[in-house]
């Protein structure tokens, strides 16, 4: 049965991070099976500010009132609120006031990219942030009629926190045709005048990314830091023996997987981490560290390394991995935006 499905979220086009590649594969998924799919986002408003320390985010500014008049003008079976931004309180207070039921994701782990954003002004701040936060999104999700989490950790992590609302998975997949570990010619060189081995991060540079253990680690060979963000040119500054090549995508992106010879992931907040899988789906091993997001995808040796606390113990574990075949086989056989759209559709 076909369904008319509402996707409300402060993260979408023309932004590029983790939120927007989700919905843009979950609403082809859910196209393909023949539901009608509309993401409102920050671009639908005409009154938005940048948001603080991520200004690629706009916050839209008093959006009841249009929201309302599009939400009524799509007529939507199911409502699905994927942030908790203005966007997702306008879109919770619109569905409790008129008795709607909807879904909500929990993409961002909010409570820390706050407190740090406050620790890094005034330290002693951070537990006390950190603390709010979580109230915040406990209230936040508490209407909702189903949370999608993308791992299990990160249930258990939210039950913890004492969540009360009913939770399912919603994982993530990788688009197996662009990333592959079959290099072309120009690939085979691209890289060809760095010093090997060579470590590769593919992310926002920002705070919240923990870039510096990554930076700061002893490392033979060579550092490629692709991506954008607040911090890049500090730490271009800081760290000029690494090589910063700015946001790439699709193909290009995937260049820069097979050129490498490890994916090194620093970040100790992601939720999940899509970047993981396409390391893994080009034939990459894996470093990181024991946290939420990471450990759920690095389940087994042939897939890379983790560590509590030494990232370069890590990788250099991580890079004795010679089962490329089998990390590649690993993200086709258990990552696949198919297999996430069922999931989607079932949690809606």
């Amino acid at each position: 049965m076909s369904m008319r499905v509402l996707i409300i979220s402060d993260a979408w086009h023309p932004q590029l991070n983790g939120v927007v590649r989700t919905y843009e594969h979950l609403s082809h998924e859910l196209s393909t099976a023949g539901h009608h799919v509309e993401v409102i986002g920050p671009a639908d408003f005409a009154a938005s500010v940048p948001m603080p320390f991520y200004p690629e985010i706009k916050l839209v500014i008093r959006p009841f009132r249009r929201l309302r008049r599009l939400i009524k003008d799509f007529k939507p079976d199911k409502v699905h609120i994927a942030t908790e931004g203005p966007l997702g309180w306008a879109a919770r207070k619109y569905c409790i006031k008129n008795d709607i039921k909807f879904t909500s994701c929990y993409h961002t782990q909010f409570p820390d990219y706050v407190a740090k954003r406050f620790a890094w002004l005034i330290p002693p701040l951070y537990n006390i942030v950190h603390r709010i936060g979580i109230r915040i999104v406990r209230h936040f999700h508490a209407p909702s009629s189903t949370l999608m989490v993308a791992t299990k950790s990160l249930e258990t992590q939210l039950l913890e926190w004492d969540f009360k609302t009913k939770i399912k998975p919603l994982s993530r997949g990788v688009e197996t045709s662009i990333f592959h570990p079959n290099k072309s010619p120009a690939e085979e060189n691209m890289l060809a005048d760095l010093k090997s081995p060579i470590a590769l991060y593919v992310g926002r540079i920002a705070i919240e990314k923990n870039l510096e253990d990554f930076l700061d680690m002893e490392w033979s060979g060579s550092k490629i830091m692709v991506g954008d963000g607040p911090t890049r040119s500090a730490l271009e500054k800081r760290y000029p023996d690494a090589i910063f090549v700015g946001k790439k995508t699709r193909e290009e992106l995937a260049s820069y997987y097979r050129a490498s010879d490890i994916f090194v992931f620093p970040s100790r907040t992601d939720t999940f981490g899509i970047v993981l899988i396409e390391a893994l789906a080009c034939g990459l091993p894996v470093a990181a560290y024991n946290v939420i997001g990471p450990k759920d995808i690095i389940t087994h040796d042939y897939l890379g390394a983790l560590s509590d606390t030494n990232l370069a113990e890590a990788t250099k574990r991580a890079l004795t991995q010679v089962d490329k075949d089998k990390r590649v086989q690993h993200a086709k056989d258990n990552y696949s935006w198919k297999a996430a759209g069922k999931q989607f559709i079932d949690a809606l």
